[in-house]
């Protein structure tokens, strides 16, 4: 889907790394090309759901300028959007309490469990497409 977040899961981390050490990485020879072995990763809906939502939860809890694009620009279905909404009060609430750490931890947790409990919340959106 081409959304990172700032605490990114590990597969798009790793994924991540090894396109910066693959780019950073110099063979002895110029003109053999760099070894690496091809990336594969399938994501469950629920996997991408937590990324996107915490991502975009935790972008609009610290007050990011992308966070005040529209859901559909973030790549969230209708019911993503929602488990957004009510974990951003979650964390609001939180961050009252117990600080922005608390807070943006709350959102991870909350976005992993509402994502896994709707198995991705990717109904009700007519944009929304699965993984190919």
């Amino acid at each position: 889907m081409g959304h990172s977040r700032s605490s990114r899961p590990g597969g798009v981390s790793a994924l991540l790394v090894t396109l910066v050490v693959a780019g950073c990485t110099h063979s002895s020879s110029p003109e053999a090309p760099a070894a690496s072995a091809p990336v594969t990763q399938k994501s469950s809906p629920a996997d991408i759901c937590t990324s996107l939502v915490s991502y975009w939860a935790k972008e609009t809890l610290k007050g990011s300028k992308a966070a005040g694009i529209d859901w559909e620009q973030k790549g969230l279905s209708n019911e993503q959007y929602a488990i957004h909404e009510e974990i951003v009060a979650a964390g609001r609430s939180e961050e009252r309490r117990q600080g922005r750490d608390k807070a943006l931890a709350l959102i991870d947790q909350q976005a992993r469990e509402r994502c896994a409990a709707q198995n991705g919340a990717t109904g009700s959106s007519e944009n929304w497409r699965p993984p190919r």
